[in-house]
């Protein structure tokens, strides 16, 4: 199920050269932020892309300009501030969403919930508004409680898609890819680890027995890799040293997964991406589960798949902080006025 046919970008560079070419409108909203830069770059260089929509309170027109100079077909607009959000999603048919303040040293990613929570539903209010049709993959923190917060102002407006709103956990797939790699002296684009839950913390639960090709770890080295992979994220927040958190890596999974959106949006059959998404697969609302790509968001759930104990554990583990997480987001659209 999950063999290298189906991982989307066996590199991101050769996704960029050889996918056919399509005629999408693409949002990026938080375009001038430490991810909505370099992930605007990587979007600009797809021939999927002929519109590439940059949005941000500040600083926008200057990265559009910028970007606008690069020898490759989509077209590049900025908009700036809230009187421009709505020109920014106007017959848009994928908006990725990094907006909203980084970690620092010492902040989990809960601590963002606040200030990420309202500038995230002030951005899937004018989705909701201007391009309800449109694929929605917000990377914006916490993502455990901002799928739900953005699900719920969807439903508000009566346009709610479960199959179009994706929650980016692509960064852990990546890095758990990166780090067996580096165990097994594997090449990490031959690398498919599936990572199933939530994204933060003891949610996130790389499937290290499904990992393709078949690699194996001794009790305590397995331990302490599912624990890096899990704590990956604050790895580089301390490595910063207040100077942000992940973004460029944070930018190619964001890239890495829009591209496997508009891959199956343009036909290609057997796209497989985990994502945090609206499920039935456990007791939790919401949760990150390998999903067949189709030309209208999710064809199908592949769910969990067959689980080691350890496995198993750790997802009895995580059920209890994620449904918290979204429950906290459903609150915040609840109580919002």
């Amino acid at each position: 199920m999950f063999s290298r046919t189906v991982r989307p970008t066996v590199s991101l560079v050769r996704s960029l050269s050889t996918s056919s070419q399509n005629n999408a409108k693409v949002a990026v909203l938080g375009a001038a932020g430490g991810i909505g830069q370099p992930l605007s770059l990587l979007l600009k260089n797809s021939p999927l892309v002929s519109h590439l929509s940059l949005y941000d309170i500040a600083h926008t027109p200057g990265v559009a300009a910028d970007l606008s100079h690069i020898e490759t077909r989509a077209r590049v607009t900025g908009h700036i501030g809230a009187d421009q959000l709505d020109a920014a999603l106007q017959g848009c048919d994928v908006v990725v969403i990094p907006a909203g303040v980084p970690r620092k040293p010492g902040m989990t990613r809960d601590d963002l919930f606040n200030t990420n929570a309202t500038i995230v539903a002030t951005l899937a209010d004018a989705c909701a508004r201007n391009c309800p049709e449109a694929m929605i993959c917000i990377i914006a923190n916490p993502v455990n409680s901002t799928i739900p917060i953005t699900s719920e102002v969807m439903k508000k407006y009566g346009v709610y898609n479960p199959n179009k709103l994706f929650g980016v956990t692509t960064l852990d797939i990546v890095r758990a890819n990166t780090f067996v790699a580096e165990l097994k002296g594997l090449d990490p684009a031959r690398v498919n680890v599936p990572v199933i839950g939530g994204h933060a913390g003891k949610t996130i639960i790389p499937l290290i027995s499904q990992c393709t090709p078949k690699v194996e770890f001794p009790a305590d080295q397995l331990s302490a890799l599912t624990g890096r992979i899990q704590e990956a994220g604050t790895e580089v927040v301390k490595a910063k040293a207040g100077a942000g958190s992940a973004t460029l890596s944070m930018a190619y999974a964001g890239a890495r997964f829009t591209f496997s959106v508009l891959d199956a949006m343009n036909g290609k059959e057997g796209v497989v991406e985990c994502s945090f998404v609206s499920s039935e697969e456990t007791e939790c609302k919401y949760f990150s589960t390998p999903l067949l790509l189709g030309k209208n968001g999710i064809e199908k759930n592949l769910g969990l798949g067959k689980l080691s104990a350890f496995e198993e554990n750790l997802v009895a583990d995580a059920i209890d902080e994620l449904k918290a997480s979204i429950k906290k987001g459903e609150n915040f659209v609840a109580n919002m006025k």
